[in-house]
């Protein structure tokens, strides 16, 4: 499968940026999320790769092939560029039976194929099945109901599935009327006679025309495969419906119409027309949000044993961060258009790059918590929490506070050079969705009205970010809080405590009950609280976080 590269790839209407200046690597056989709220510009990310949106600047690479470049005027439309495309509302046509709408797709399908002599290869598959004549007997034995009688489609759906055959071989071997004989070895023998004579002589054929056989029966010459300009023949089209109707399990629906089926079927009768094709790249853009919340947790479970099985490169659109922490590989996390962080997904949610991103991923959500303070001659760092309470940060790491400011600084001031020079470029159109500081949350009992009111920041504030899971409570703790609510859901319960006039989130494991109002002591567990500065909202390191 392909790697897909994305090089300084921009998307503008007049001044609004959906995507500004984008660079990522998907790595073949990746499962990759395009996350971020509604209108951060992933699903036109998406769109762009696929080339159902032309890029207004940049260039995309889908492995070996370039297939947008806007200097050297290469658009590759999206019939050529080998990938398939899952929509949100599957679009699957009503009047067409779910063979219809997986084949549909490959009855278009004119180019250059290899040739396959596909009654040599009916003929190794018949073989094949009756080297074996009594598992054939059973297997279509299984299909007789209580009253004697067979379901012939039932047979041959069990035929297809257990000898990976087209309907066309499933009928020619159900015709050999093996389960209707007393002695299915005697007919068997027969009949493999007649077919090892038939591939003898295709082999013979092949010989003469100088080429060889390849296991799949494709004509090769001097190693290569022999191709030309053609459609697929239906047994090469019912080959494929049938082996992707085998990998997302719809076999016994072919005949049915779309209305017939729920949405979970109508969901895997989409992926499966997607499929069909053999894409070098699946894109998925919000495929299960229109179904419930249990059968998407099945279907999520189903997404990853197929990215598995077929070894395709995923690309996922998604808002919700629980998807892409479950399902990806990387996290690929944009907001306004400008990539935040790609990385694994533990890495995303344990070492955020901001505080955006540490607000956006994770469930309860993170508690933020503004501080003041200094580093220390011993590497701690002394701060001042929730108006006036002590405490100490130790990096799990060495750290240098003011060389990492330097280096922050240095950093920007590089970016913002940068930014002057592309402004002096003919042709550039300033951003009007201008990128603006994440403002992080507090939560407090009496909330008040946020104004945008500027503050002056130095490199004395910091943010203090701890994951619910982090919060303690225990007798040992330091600080004193108040039960404000407690939702128990069995395996875990949801508390908020109330500190002074702040609010914490905490998760508390197992059958626990806590008591509106209920005094508790509670601390920080580990090292793995996130120091934030608060001037760039950028992260520091992690560390554990000690009242004095």
């Amino acid at each position: 499968m392909p790697k897909i590269e994305l090089t300084h790839v921009t998307k503008r209407w007049d001044k609004f940026y959906a995507v500004d200046d984008l660079n990522l690597t998907i790595e073949d056989n990746a499962f990759v999320t395009l996350l971020g709220p509604s209108g951060c510009g992933k699903t036109t990310t998406l769109r762009m790769i696929a080339g159902l949106e032309t890029p207004t600047s940049g260039r995309i690479t889908i492995g070996d092939q370039v297939v947008f470049d806007d200097r050297a005027g290469i658009n590759i439309p999206p019939n050529k560029r080998k990938v398939g495309f899952l929509f949100q509302n599957y679009a699957l046509w009503p009047n067409m039976t779910v063979y219809q709408n997986i084949s549909f797709g490959l009855t278009n399908v004119k180019e250059e194929l290899p040739r396959i002599d596909l009654e040599a290869r009916k003929a190794a598959a018949l073989i094949h099945a009756l080297q074996r004549p009594d598992d054939v007997v059973k297997t279509i034995r299984e299909c007789v109901d209580k009253k004697g009688k067979l379901d012939e489609n039932k047979a041959h759906i069990k035929l297809i599935d257990r000898y990976e055959i087209s309907i066309f071989t499933a009928k020619e071997l159900m015709g050999y009327k093996l389960h209707e004989t007393m002695e299915p070895a005697t007919v068997a023998k027969a009949k493999l006679a007649e077919l090892e004579k038939a591939l003898a002589a295709a082999k013979q054929r092949c010989q003469a025309e100088g080429c060889a056989f390849s296991e799949d029966y494709t004509y090769l010459k001097n190693g290569k495969p022999v191709t030309s300009v053609r459609k697929l023949s239906k047994e090469e089209i019912d080959l494929s419906v049938r082996r992707v109707a085998r990998i997302v399990k719809i076999g016994m629906f072919m005949d049915r119409y779309p209305a017939e089926l729920s949405g979970g079927q109508q969901q895997r009768v989409a992926i499966a027309r997607t499929l069909a094709p053999e894409p070098a790249v699946l894109f998925m853009d919000e495929p299960l949000s229109n179904l419930d919340a249990k059968l998407r947790l099945e279907m999520r479970s189903e997404l990853q044993r197929l990215h598995l099985e077929t070894g395709s490169t995923f690309v996922y659109v998604t808002h919700d961060q629980m998807e892409a922490m479950t399902l990806a590989t990387k996290i690929c996390l944009i907001d306004n258009g400008v990539l935040q962080q790609y990385d694994a997904p533990l890495t995303v949610y344990g070492r955020p790059n901001n505080t955006f991103v540490a607000d956006f991923v994770g469930n309860p959500a993170i508690n933020f918590m503004d501080a003041v303070g200094a580093q220390d001659p011993d590497g701690a760092v002394s701060l001042t929490i929730f108006d006036g309470l002590r405490a100490s940060f130790t990096p799990k790491a060495p750290l240098d506070l003011g060389a990492w400011f330097a280096q922050t600084e240095a950093a920007a001031q590089a970016k913002r050079a940068a930014e002057q020079e592309k402004a002096r470029e003919k042709g550039h159109v300033e951003k009007g969705n201008k990128d603006v500081l994440f403002r992080h949350h507090i939560a407090k009992v009496d909330e008040e009205e946020d104004f945008g009111d500027e503050i002056e920041l130095t490199d004395r504030d910091f943010v203090l970010g701890v994951r619910p899971e982090f919060l303690n409570i225990s007798e040992e703790g330091a600080l004193e809080g108040e039960i404000y609510s407690a939702m128990p859901t069995g395996m875990e319960t949801t508390v908020k405590v109330r500190v002074g006039d702040y609010l914490l989130t905490g998760v508390v494991f197992g059958g626990v009950l806590y008591r509106i109002g209920q005094k508790v002591k509670l601390g920080f567990r580990g090292d793995d609280v996130a120091l934030f500065s608060r001037r760039t909202g950028k992260f520091i390191t992690q560390g554990s976080l000690k009242l004095q």
